[in-house]
């Protein structure tokens, strides 16, 4: 009897043991609170510079926690330059084509990296700059507290990126399926989609839309698409007409030169502009062919308040994605572009 009792505390221990370093290696907001104060100040600070200079900056990193999160998990895999040993990053995957704010990325880890030595991991430091991005974008409308005690990735492929990542290309049937994979649901998806109010695209994401019929794209846009990417090999288009040149709108879409605005803004117009079928990828024209998901472009066009809040929801929860059950060891990089072995 003495026995079996020494043996079931010993579970007990065993398992309580397990909890407590679960519950220790879970995210938490003020994370470096201790270990490294005022870190997250340090990347507003620089995230504002940055956008000050050039907005595009702010599309670019909200861009990023997305190709991050969705492959591995939120690791920091996607900064990994190409090493002799891994000439395949996620970087040189098609599907992340023209993905920037790099160098933004290694200035705030040099600055950390100076305040609290080898303490802030890059996955951090890129949700936390892609939040605030996110914040000075739709002038405080998009926020959230962001969790941390992430840790950096040791692995970065191509294939799988390419793999997890939603093509520009799907149908609605793909998008959903890779969404599902990821435990997002129609909604989630949609409101995720609304991202593209900011940023550019490259013509080779979207040259089936040149081509496509009136019904899926305005032809006037679709004009001005197929001149913009007539301009060369694989020109950058911006993904939301309001941001267009006003000379370029003049000559093909003169009735959308009232919308037209000074600076990128991250808002609900995405929405607005789907349903005016003046939207550049064809898995954004793709969400008006599903009942449930053609429902919410319609919600988040007429509630802009809601997209707000919605938006911000979805994005912490991409910011938690959890990490691959296997190869997923970890580590506080010195350079968030290389591990530290290299």
């Amino acid at each position: 009897m003495m026995k079996r009792s020494a043996v079931a505390a010993a579970v007990v221990a065993v398992v309580l043991a397990v909890a407590l370093a679960a519950e220790a290696s879970e995210l938490k907001v003020g994370y470096y609170d201790k270990s490294c104060p005022g870190v997250e100040n340090v990347v507003k600070w620089h995230v504002a510079k940055a956008l000050k200079a050039n907005r595009k900056t702010g599309a670019a990193l909200v861009r990023l926690i997305f190709h991050d999160c969705f492959v591995r998990g939120c690791d920091a895999s996607v900064l990994l330059d190409p090493t002799p040993e891994n000439p395949e990053p996620e970087k040189k995957a098609p599907v992340n084509i023209g993905l920037a704010a790099f160098d933004l990325l290694d200035e705030i880890k040099s600055a950390v990296e100076d305040r609290c030595p080898g303490t802030v991991s890059c996955a951090d430091i890129l949700i936390y700059a892609a939040r605030d991005a996110g914040s000075l974008m739709s002038n405080g409308n998009v926020h959230f507290d962001a969790p941390a005690g992430r840790l950096d990735g040791m692995h970065s492929h191509a294939a799988e990126a390419q793999h997890d990542l939603p093509d520009s290309t799907f149908n609605i049937g793909e998008l959903i399926q890779n969404f599902k994979r990821k435990n997002f649901t129609i909604e989630e998806m949609v409101i995720l989609s609304g991202a593209h109010a900011i940023g550019v695209g490259h013509c080779s994401s979207f040259r089936a839309r040149l081509t496509a019929p009136k019904e899926q794209i305005l032809p006037a846009y679709r004009g001005l698409l197929a001149g913009k990417c007539g301009a060369g090999p694989d020109p950058i288009v911006t993904n939301n007409i309001r941001d267009e040149d006003p000379k370029a709108i003049a000559a093909t879409v003169p009735s959308f030169l009232p919308k037209l605005r000074k600076f990128e803004f991250l808002d609900n117009s995405y929405y607005h502009n789907n349903l005016a079928r003046i939207v550049t990828f064809n898995s954004d024209w793709q969400l008006l062919t599903e009942k449930e998901a053609r429902g919410h472009v319609h919600e988040y066009a007429d509630n802009g308040t809601l997209w707000d809040e919605d938006f911000s929801d979805s994005l912490l929860k991409l910011s938690k994605l959890p990490l691959l059950p296997h190869g997923s060891k970890g580590e506080i990089r010195k350079k968030c572009r290389y591990v530290n072995h290299y």
